[in-house]
């Protein structure tokens, strides 16, 4: 088993989990079985309790994990697929160790961050190697090298590597390398910081993956291998991608990234093939086709609040071989412009899961715009039940229907509390979550852009449709095209008589990846482009 380890410095966000999932992608095509884990330094149990604000989407399992976005890159560039064991944070870190105290599993001992703390980190890298059976394991290092919550992190995978011992583990920093305009040159000095405080901590990496917005010269490149004390060919150039993240596992690959990881770690293995990677690439630089597509949503001043979202709509793109421009659209700014103003020129609308009545009015607006107006719909999680109550209101005439999410008080309750959740108090891990099966009905559009009649997709929902008004709803011409088995959960909604009019209670932007574009998606932007060319694909 070998063991890659990348660590951040300087800021956050630089793209620790771009980088760890770009360089999965090189190993496995190489032949390489390989597993991603992401270790995040904050006190919360998971992300499932955060505003997307704080921390971007959350990202769901099959298993009903609540997790880091980054575990949506890890599975988008590879082939792995995530469990629960594949993110630990801080709190699932101290709420082990605290219970173990508790069941006297430390015999007296005084509990200890070393060795107790760090020893259970390690323990989750352990257990994942049994799980996984991988190649390679690579574990990426929430926050920045310094920060006091992350240093019990550090602590182990130094102990870590020790125990595993030479050729077995690799360090990978990502740093930055600023350009500052004033002195119309990059700036060594942060990189030559935040390696000198992670050598502080006792590790010394093995190669810098150096994120800039100019080339790196060779001039520079020397100085920052004598002064971080690696070899020139270590230090690594990820300059900003000119047209996607897509692009960052052939700019590895470029600077022979893998080609010294494999060398470090003593493996043997063949160049890899990314002949499909750089036809991904292409399509995505010069698309035959194009479209622009609005995403009504409430966190839309953040770009990490819908991260699969806008990936699964490039995909979808890719697997037409049709640029996606994707129009960000706050659902807040309908409510105040109508939804003529703001949407008209569009291909296709979508509107994206969320909580709380903040928005609401403005996408129950985007869904009627794209009714009425024969523009292509799809609907995720809560933008299945928005469409749901956009149809009630204004098809079936209910006055004031609503969800009892924004309106307990509402005569007509079209969405209300799945049952198993009346009597849920506590609001951490305890939605509807992870992979459900949906039978799929015969001759329905979401059977067909499937080719499949069960599908087994992600969920993170406490609200479902109402089955007391279902047969007021099939008259009108809505079909319930998918449900859970015993055929009590409705999963999609369609309407027959709209060039596509789709929306799930699922979240399918999760099972999305740039080689294989989530079904819903592909047919989405096929619509979307035959709405504004009048043509199809």
């Amino acid at each position: 088993m070998k063991y890659i380890f990348v660590t951040g410095g300087v800021v956050s966000s630089l793209g620790k989990g771009l980088t760890a999932a770009a360089l999965g992608t090189l190993l496995e095509n190489r032949g390489l079985k390989v597993a991603l884990q992401k270790f995040d330094p904050y006190l919360n149990v998971d992300p499932g309790t955060m505003s997307p604000f704080q921390h971007g989407e959350v990202y769901v399992l099959d298993d009903g994990a609540e997790t880091d976005l980054d575990l949506g890159h890890y599975e988008r560039f590879t082939s792995v697929k995530l469990t629960r064991l594949n993110n630990l944070t801080s709190g699932q870190v101290y709420q082990t160790v605290l219970n173990n105290e508790r069941e006297g599993f430390y015999l007296g001992k005084t509990v200890q961050v070393i060795p107790h703390v760090t020893d259970e980190i390690k323990r989750r890298i352990h257990v994942l190697a049994a799980e996984s059976k991988a190649d390679v394991i690579i574990t990426e290092i929430g926050g920045t090298t310094g920060d006091i919550e992350g240093l019990p992190f550090l602590e182990a995978i130094r102990e870590f590597a020790l125990e595993a011992g030479v050729g077995n583990t690799c360090f990978i920093h990502v740093t930055y390398v600023p350009f500052i305009k004033a002195a119309g040159e990059l700036k060594t000095k942060p990189t030559q910081q935040s390696v000198a405080k992670l050598r502080e901590i006792g590790i010394t990496p093995h190669i810098i993956c150096c994120r800039c917005e100019k080339p790196l010269d060779k001039e520079l490149r020397q100085k920052i291998s004598l002064f971080c004390n690696v070899p020139v060919e270590a230090v690594i150039e990820e300059k900003d991608v000119d047209h996607s993240i897509y692009e960052v596992p052939l700019m590895l690959q470029r600077e022979r990234t893998d080609e010294l990881v494999c060398h470090l770690l003593r493996l043997d293995t063949p160049l890899p093939n990314m002949a499909h990677w750089q036809e991904i690439i292409r399509k995505l630089i010069a698309p035959q086709h194009r479209v622009r597509v609005g995403v009504v949503g409430k966190y839309i001043g953040l770009q990490d609040a819908y991260k699969s979202v806008y990936e699964a709509l490039i995909h979808g793109g890719i697997g037409n071989d049709c640029g996606v421009e994707i129009v960000q659209v706050d659902a807040e700014e309908i409510e105040k412009e109508g939804g003529e103003k703001v949407l008209t020129g569009l291909g296709g609308i979508l509107v994206p899961g969320g909580f709380g009545e903040r928005g609401i009015d403005g996408k129950i607006k985007a869904a009627k715009f794209a009714r009425e107006n024969k523009i292509p719909y799809l609907g995720l999680c809560l933008g299945m039940q928005i469409a749901t109550i956009e149809f009630a209101r204004n098809v079936l005439k209910l006055d004031r229907a609503h969800s009892t999410e924004f309106d307990l008080e509402t005569p007509h309750p079209v969405i209300a509390l799945l049952d198993a959740q009346k009597k849920v108090t506590k609001k951490g891990g305890t939605m509807r979550l992870g992979a459900q099966p949906c039978q799929l009905a015969v001759g329905s559009q979401a059977g067909k852009l499937y080719g499949s009649f069960v599908v087994n997709e992600r969920h993170r929902h406490r609200f479902e449709f109402n089955n007391a008004y279902r047969e007021k709803f099939e008259k009108a011409g809505f079909v319930f095209s998918g449900t859970s088995p015993d055929g009590k959960l409705v999963e999609v909604i369609e309407l027959p008589a709209h060039p596509f009019y789709l929306a799930s209670q699922f979240h399918p932007e999760f099972l999305s990846k740039p080689h294989q574009p989530h079904p819903l998606f592909k047919g989405f932007i096929a619509a979307a482009h035959q709405q504004i060319h009048k043509k199809p694909l």
